[in-house]
């Protein structure tokens, strides 16, 4: 008669106390009974017992009595008692808490904040010397921050419908410059998108992140950004307030290529190529930005001036024009709009001062064709590279390597979100 083979490892010995001693008794037939135990029966398969007496916490007991949220929670077995298999620890409004269990059962303990002035539940298992499994819950309350700083956030852009450029940003209203309090902001701001897309947040300053996926979104995705942060200590004086929630939603995959060497415009609508538009670009000296830039905003009627980006008045270069059908792509003054005075050089010369102009028809199809957060590329141009940050949304021309550095979840301290791209504002419009 020989006994059952014991796996190693700490759950493999708890499941053994269950089956030594159990015997295989093959019969002249074949077959086999098992038989555990004097009575044949299964610990594991009894009614878990109170493991009040097997457990401590650390939580106060007394009625009224509330827990310090500055302090982890941490759940102990007694000497000689069994041990612990398993902790879940969560407020009232299903927030889990993470937390590390002992090798050896013996302890548990939080690894996450905890927020204030909340009401906790936590289920313990544990088992004895025999692998019977006991059952635990206990409840507590946080008691509320000594100081009333909070901090805040607010989410963008508004809710609405956006092209499949527009990246989510999120404002705070007090500057969070230390690494590891920025990983507890961080790991707080939840977006969730349908369909799901990988993506990441990147400090862009002590008080603004911006979230965007390794690639555009998917057309026709409904985006939800939501923080958890409130009431969840961030540093000395500091705690996690509340936020207001946001969706919003993306349309059709719009894509406008401009290609400042051949003087075209080629719009595409989920892949497809649906228009290409004659164009002009930047003159020397007004160089168009190459790379990704994303629509910020839509005006039919713009006063372009010179004067606005430093070009003195009655020089050369000075203007002052009104421009229909603007759609601006940075902040500095960069549109695609409007432009009946330079049809003749429209698809043969670079002649403006940095915009993308067109006639007025085309301009009109282009105005109602794209909203907010819709693609406009350009390239073969000799100007700058457009600024990641700051004068729009050119978050898309950082890659995604270097993009996921800007996390403080995943920062290094060589190229972290720490360092940030220097950003070039240059006076070019019309």
């Amino acid at each position: 008669m020989s006994h059952t083979a014991i796996p190693s490892g700490p759950r493999a010995r708890a499941r053994a106390r269950t089956v030594v001693g159990c015997t295989l008794l093959v019969t002249a037939l074949g077959a086999g009974t098992l038989a555990c135990g004097s009575h044949g029966e299964d610990p594991l398969a009894a009614k878990p017992y109170d493991a009040a007496g097997q457990i401590s916490f650390n939580a106060p007991k007394d009625a009224g009595k509330k827990a310090d949220p500055d302090k982890p929670l941490e759940v102990t077995a007694k000497s000689g008692e069994g041990r612990i298999t398993d902790v879940t620890a969560m407020d009232a409004s299903g927030r889990y808490v993470a937390g590390e269990l002992a090798a050896d059962g013996s302890r548990w303990h939080s690894t996450s904040p905890l927020a204030a002035d909340a009401h906790y539940t936590v289920r313990v298992s544990t088992e004895n010397e025999d692998g019977a499994p006991g059952r635990k819950t206990l409840t507590f309350d946080t008691s509320r921050p000594a100081t009333t700083k909070t901090l805040d956030v607010t989410f963008g852009p508004k809710a609405g419908e956006y092209g499949v450029g527009q990246p989510i940003t999120a404002e705070l209203n007090e500057p969070v410059k230390d690494k590891a309090q920025r990983a507890v902001v961080e790991s707080a701001l939840r977006v969730d998108s349908t369909p799901a897309v990988q993506g990441s947040w990147y400090w862009v300053n002590d008080k603004q992140l911006h979230y965007r996926p390794q690639e555009y979104w998917p057309a026709h995705a409904t985006i939800q950004v939501h923080s958890n942060l409130d009431g969840i200590r961030i540093g000395d004086r500091l705690w996690g307030g509340k936020a207001q929630s946001l969706t919003i939603t993306t349309g059709d995959r719009i894509e406008a290529v401009t290609d400042a060497a051949t003087h075209t415009l080629t719009v595409y609508k989920n892949g497809q190529d649906v228009k290409q538009i004659p164009v002009t670009t930047g003159k020397p000296g007004f160089e168009t930005r190459n790379g990704v830039k994303v629509v910020l905003e839509k005006q039919y009627f713009v006063r372009m001036r010179g004067t606005t980006v430093g070009i003195a008045e009655g020089t050369s270069d000075s203007y002052d024009l009104p421009v229909y059908y603007a759609t601006r792509v940075t902040w500095s003054g960069e549109y695609v709009h409007a432009a009946p005075w330079s049809v003749g050089s429209q698809g043969s010369a670079n002649v403006s001062h940095g915009c993308t102009g067109m006639s007025t028809s085309n301009a009109k199809w282009f105005y109602d064709t794209v909203r907010p957060g819709d693609i406009v590329k350009v390239v073969n141009s000799n100007g700058d590279q457009m600024e990641p940050f700051d004068n729009g949304w050119g978050d898309w021309n950082i890659d995604w390597t270097k993009w996921r550095t800007g996390s403080a979840m995943t920062a290094d301290s060589k190229t972290g979100a720490n360092q940030q791209p220097t950003t070039k504002l240059s006076p070019k419009a019309l």
